[in-house]
């Protein structure tokens, strides 16, 4: 990089900072920096929405599996997200925006019990601090290769910027951010893609090169030779279908608070309904700059793959930009990466100051003190998120793919969590304890799954056919201690899941809904039916 390329760099992370303090004037009490006040257009929150989850996993390790599964890559965008995002927000989003929680554990609370809310408080927290951990590590690689800085200190220089702005100016410093994000990280990955494609002779060179490697044939194809194991990603049909297009995703996208909290900051109903929806339409296509770089630097760089150094499939990226891009161009696409990283942390980091700050210390630890007292104890917070994330972000770098590590922590997090709220929401007899217990036990079956294939006793074709066998047995097992335990405990009386369960009314779709939400064209079913049907149609040129 030279000078012109450090200016772009540094008129990147001046802006960020500007925007942390245009949005401290607007925080007047802890709603005001947890959620924006729920006052934010759904455009914006769609934005972010998407948005926040072009982090280290979208970006570094989409590409890293681009180049390592190819085209079966586009199973975690097409089946893995949209259908997904669409079912938040025409299904989930009426019980999480009507019943007015501020979280996603204060929903379990609701519903269920105090354990249960505690239990799933303590390992949101958890989780969050170990992705943010990825995303610290994912700048920290970039900033190692292209600037030439140690990792340490790219992880720490990192850290305090994402640290800075949202201290100051709470979730809407990270929203607005985020929407600047977006455009900043397209900015970046585009001439990447369109750079790599003339290189390689365009699309058709580029599947040419492809059927040349060692990926062959097979690497062209999402689903070819599903009905075994004889594929790229090693995974069967059913895995992909039910471990990630249903509990994988499904556990992601509905009960994931680092994207539902964007979504809680919208406006009203509709806006909040629609945010997701959004989301999905920019989803349908980001494989076109992640996966489509994975192949090229898989078929221009030599010797990627290794488990070990520069040539790891993490690094995918980051290679291409040092032997392809100008300077200038460059500048532009190392401030899209690290915008990329920093918007995925940011969610994190924001989604664990909200958790720890409301579900846990106002909950358990102090209660009832004044709304200020809650504010500070969510900045203290946010600086012990980022301190932590400091110190997982070492924890990734002993993964060579950041992908499979991640889709380890969605199975062990999200997966069992996601089956506890999808049967407690649509059966009103399932008991508090049930769903306590129902967790706990998903949570415990995921984590043996890992350690045994860790251990050796399991055999699976791949970490990531491991994940998704790991998240199917963890839903099936939630399944079953609540079917087994809800009869032998007594449920909630129907007036206190009003509002909270399906079939039971207390939800209102149109209350706080603004003349100018109810066009045609705005309704979430009619939007998100359009976003199901493209993700169905986009699969047909890669079947």
């Amino acid at each position: 990089m030279n000078a012109l390329d450090y200016t772009l760099l540094a008129l990147y992370f001046v802006t960020v900072l500007g925007v942390g303090f245009a949005a401290r004037r607007a925080i007047k009490s802890s709603v005001d920096f947890f959620l924006s006040g729920r006052s934010l257009p759904a455009w914006v929150t769609g934005l972010a929405f998407v948005s926040a989850n072009l982090g280290a996993l979208e970006i570094m390790g989409m590409a890293a599996n681009g180049a390592q599964y190819g085209m079966m890559t586009v199973h975690y965008y097409w089946i893995g997200a949209v259908p997904a995002m669409v079912f938040l927000g025409i299904v989930m989003m009426p019980f999480y925006y009507g019943s007015k929680v501020r979280s996603v554990p204060e929903y379990l609370r609701l519903r269920f019990n105090r354990p249960t809310h505690l239990l799933n408080a303590l390992s949101f927290a958890v989780a969050q601090v170990l992705i943010a951990g990825v995303n610290l590590y994912a700048l920290a690689l970039v900033m190692q290769a292209l600037l030439g800085w140690p990792l340490w200190l790219s992880i720490v220089v990192g850290a305090a910027i994402v640290l800075a702005y949202i201290t100051i100016g709470g979730l809407s410093s990270a929203i607005y951010n985020e929407v600047l994000q977006f455009f900043v990280i397209l900015a970046g990955l585009i001439p990447i893609t369109v750079i790599g494609l003339v290189k390689v002779g365009g699309i058709h060179g580029l599947f040419d090169a492809v059927r040349g490697s060692e990926l062959g044939e097979a690497g062209l194809h999402a689903w070819a030779d599903t009905n075994g194991t004889g594929n790229p990603l090693g995974a069967h049909w059913l895995g992909i279908v039910f471990g990630l297009g249903f509990v994988l995703s499904f556990g992601y996208w509905t009960t994931n608070f680092a994207e539902v909290q964007r979504a809680l900051s919208a406006k009203n109903m509709s806006a909040a309904r629609r945010t997701p929806i959004i989301a999905a339409y920019p989803k349908l296509l980001i494989p076109a700059v992640t996966v489509i770089p994975g192949l090229v630097a898989l078929v221009t760089v030599k010797g990627l793959g290794a488990d070990k150094g520069d040539l790891q499939y993490n690094n995918a990226i980051p290679l291409l930009m040092r032997d392809l891009l100008p300077n200038g161009v460059l500048g532009i696409a190392v401030t899209g990466l690290l915008a990329s990283f920093m918007a995925g942390m940011a969610a994190n980091v924001s989604g664990f100051n909200t958790v720890f700050t409301y579900d846990i210390w106002q909950a358990y630890i102090r209660k009832d003190r004044p709304d200020g007292y809650y504010l500070k104890v969510g900045r203290i917070a946010t600086i012990v998120g980022v301190v932590v994330g400091i110190g997982t972000a070492f924890i990734a770098a002993g993964f060579s793919n950041i992908m499979n590590y991640i889709q380890a922590l969605f199975s062990l997090f999200n997966a069992p969590l996601f089956a506890t709220f999808i049967i407690g929401m649509f059966w009103k007899r399932m008991t508090a304890w049930a769903g306590f217990w129902s967790l706990l036990t998903g949570t415990l079956g995921a984590l043996a799954t890992y350690l045994l294939y860790k251990g050796g006793v399991i055999d699976f074709n791949s970490e990531l056919e491991e994940s998704f066998w790991g998240a199917g047995i963890a839903f099936v097992l939630v399944a079953i201690v609540a079917a087994i335990l809800t009869p032998l405990t007594t449920p909630k009386p129907d007036k206190e899941l009003r509002g909270l369960v399906s079939g039971l009314g207390g939800v209102d779709l149109k209350g706080d809904v603004l003349v100018g939400d109810t066009a045609w064209y705005r309704s979430p079913v009619l939007l998100g039916v359009i976003a199901v049907a493209l993700a169905v149609l986009f699969y047909l040129p890669v079947f």
